[in-house]
């Protein structure tokens, strides 16, 4: 049976088809006047979509080098970062920071569950070394929101920064960066931004800078200071990523056209939709509550694991989607619907979970959790969410 290809995972996402083309033209060169318009459209085109005034720096990585950025530009080496470990990607800060001399403040979290904000402000009290709080705002291995509008109050009064890690939030569900407050702020380009992988961003606030003007960087690419002082003149430090960088413009031309806000209510609705559509199977979700609104991590039963589900779905329904981590690798499956995604894609990706669950020996609870699911969709898009 011949499928039409649904890429339905937490990254990489599908592609607009005017992004897809403005990276088929001839090649520019980036250290060349025709060069400079495309980086001045990006600049406004970030600070739009980051929601902030201060300049978002482009980076020639994954989202994960904007992480290893925020925390060896930020950090000196022996200072203490509180890191919130309630996913695979919360451990990645420790990670980090154990490799380049900082001191991680390892705060476990229940997989599934948002950090609570006063075990954050009562970890900062015990232990008035700590100088930066590292979090995900989209936990993306378990489809959790941390609450990052509290946490800003938290870290606000304090000679603490606040650094979110926005790769599956920024461009889906709020994050806005100067009226929370967030000090640091970083995404990737092949989640919300609806962009192939390997350009990260990263934002700092005045607080940030300030604090970066004491740290000696501790890596030769990774410089904030040297990129921030290279986008003012519409440029990047090192070789950029010029491809990408032309789609990115016209990506976030999108984003304007269609509305930070319009989008993010699409997105709202399209997670009403994936998470009624599980439950309506009699499927469990991970998260509960403070859910992502770019994916929905859905547990398998006992009995089910989820590399069968996903081979079936793919091979006979051609969806692609995406199943758990670290020891959750057997037990979750994610299903994306975050970038260029509609309805219809989530609608086909439910579908074939169904077949696929039922193929692997579930009991699929509903007759019809896809008329449940677009039911919701319908009502969620109609009423929105509180922005």
């Amino acid at each position: 049976m011949l499928n039409k290809p649904r890429l339905l995972t937490p990254g990489p996402t599908p592609l607009p088809e005017e992004v897809r083309l403005a990276m088929a033209r001839d090649m520019i060169h980036h250290r060349k006047p025709n060069f400079l318009p495309v980086m001045e459209d990006v600049r406004a085109g970030l600070k739009y979509l980051f929601q902030t005034t201060q300049e978002v720096m482009p980076l020639a990585a994954s989202g994960t080098g904007a992480m290893a950025a925020a925390v060896t530009n930020l950090f000196a080496p022996g200072e203490k970062i509180l890191c919130i470990e309630g996913g695979k990607f919360g451990e990645r800060w420790g990670e980090i920071a154990d490799m380049h001399g900082q001191v991680p403040v390892r705060l476990q979290v229940e997989w599934g569950t948002a950090v609570d904000p006063a075990a954050v402000e009562a970890a900062l009290d015990a232990d008035p070394s700590i100088k930066g709080v590292c979090v995900q705002a989209s936990e993306t291995s378990t489809g959790v929101l941390h609450p990052i509008r509290q946490l800003a109050k938290i870290t606000a009064g304090r000679d603490v920064l606040l650094v979110a890690d926005g790769i599956s939030a920024v461009g889906i569900s709020p994050c806005p960066m100067d009226a929370w407050g967030i000090d640091c702020l970083l995404t990737g380009s092949q989640k919300g931004l609806m962009l192939p992988p390997g350009l990260a961003f990263v934002a700092l606030s005045d607080k940030a800078w300030a604090k970066c003007d004491t740290v000696r960087p501790s890596n030769f690419y990774f410089q904030l200071k040297g990129e921030r002082a290279k986008i003012a003149a519409n440029q990047t430090m090192f070789t950029s990523a010029v491809g990408l960088l032309v789609g990115l413009r016209e990506s976030l031309r999108l984003f304007r056209e269609f509305g930070l806000e319009n989008m993010m209510r699409k997105q709202w609705a399209l997670t009403m939709m994936a998470r009624a559509g599980a439950r309506a199977m009699g499927l469990e979700l991970l998260a509960k509550t403070d859910f992502t609104w770019g994916l929905t991590a859905i547990k398998m039963p006992l009995g089910v694991e989820s590399p069968a589900v996903l081979k079936t779905a793919s091979a006979d329904y051609g969806v692609v989607l995406a199943g758990g981590q670290g020891h959750m690798k057997n037990q979750v499956v994610r299903l994306g619907h975050m970038g260029y995604v509609d309805f219809g894609d989530v609608l086909a990706g439910l579908a074939a979970l169904r077949a696929a669950f039922a193929a692997a020996g579930g009991y699929v609870g509903c007759t019809d959790p896809l008329e449940q699911a677009m039911t919701a969709y319908s009502e969620a898009l109609a009423q929105g969410p509180a922005l």
